[in-house]
């Protein structure tokens, strides 16, 4: 087996060739997936028709797999499948909120570490998904930027961005959102090796102690900013293609497509190794 990796954009991707699925599940390759991630943020392995089996052995390789609390009967219990037809998912009617720019698990103390995520069916279309690399747009801000907005904190919640999404929910659909509970982080995420990204995205809400609309543009331009070209990567998908990013640093969003798309997708995710910090 030739592993061949390629980059696919100046600050975001690479594209992962010369294996098929169950080449992945050896050690040797989740070392080099893990590094490569590192490096890169989101790996892309086309077409490389990984069976579930495979991508739950996989992804425990790379660390520990979450199982979600609410899933579809039948199959592997870590496997979410990502649909807006609720024939084959009881949580399609919450997959419009994927549409906006987002990470994973935001509104929790210990957001997902990485995403794994396999096209079983895709739509011609629509659909795509889209990345950005907040990483790479913190370090591009000024050095006066960085500082303006070292200690700022923000509300995150679900409802601020299912409000965006169905912009005409019922009070029962509202009710409903308010029962997750918002998160309060930091805009600037600190790791523990010094490494800093922008915490944006369709669920913060409000700038603690700011007034809300100073706080919503000073949000709505750090996630223009987050995700102007410069940062970005679009994945077109083809069925069988395997797509991993860093959750953590990388918002990520699929392009809008129909309902009634025959769009399918199986997702690993994995528990969080560090909390939001601005140390």
């Amino acid at each position: 087996m030739s592993i061949t990796v390629t980059k696919l954009a100046p600050e975001i991707g690479a594209e992962i060739s010369g294996c098929t699925g169950r080449d992945l599940v050896n050690e040797a390759a989740a070392a080099g997936c893990k590094a490569a991630l590192d490096q890169y943020g989101v790996l892309v392995y086309r077409e490389v028709h990984i069976e579930d089996g495979d991508l739950v052995r996989f992804s425990r390789m790379l660390g520990e797999v979450v199982v979600p609390k609410v899933n579809d009967p039948g199959g592997h219990p870590e496997i979410a499948r990502i649909t807006l037809d609720p024939d084959k998912s009881v949580l399609a009617g919450y997959r419009q909120g994927n549409f906006l720019w987002h990470i994973d698990g935001a509104t929790d103390a210990l957001p997902q570490k990485a995403t794994l995520l396999t096209a079983r069916e895709v739509d011609p279309a629509g659909g795509d998904t889209e990345f950005a690399n907040t990483y790479a747009a913190y370090d591009a801000l000024s050095e006066q930027e960085k500082a303006e907005i070292a200690d700022l904190q923000v509300i995150h919640s679900f409802a601020t961005a299912q409000r965006i999404a169905y912009p005409d929910a019922t009070d029962k659909q509202r009710a409903g959102w308010e029962q997750v509970p918002p998160r309060v982080h930091p805009l600037v995420w600190t790791r523990a090796n010094g490494r800093k990204s922008l915490l944006a995205g369709a669920t913060a809400g409000t700038v603690v102690d700011w007034p809300e609309d100073r706080g919503r543009a000073l949000l709505d331009r750090l996630l223009e900013w987050s995700t102007s070209p410069r940062f970005t990567l679009r994945h077109r998908w083809r069925r069988g293609d395997l797509v991993i990013w860093d959750n953590t640093g990388m918002l990520h969003r699929a392009l809008p497509f129909e309902p009634t798309s025959r769009r399918l997708m199986h997702r690993t995710t994995l528990v969080g190794q560090e909390l939001v910090t601005a140390r």
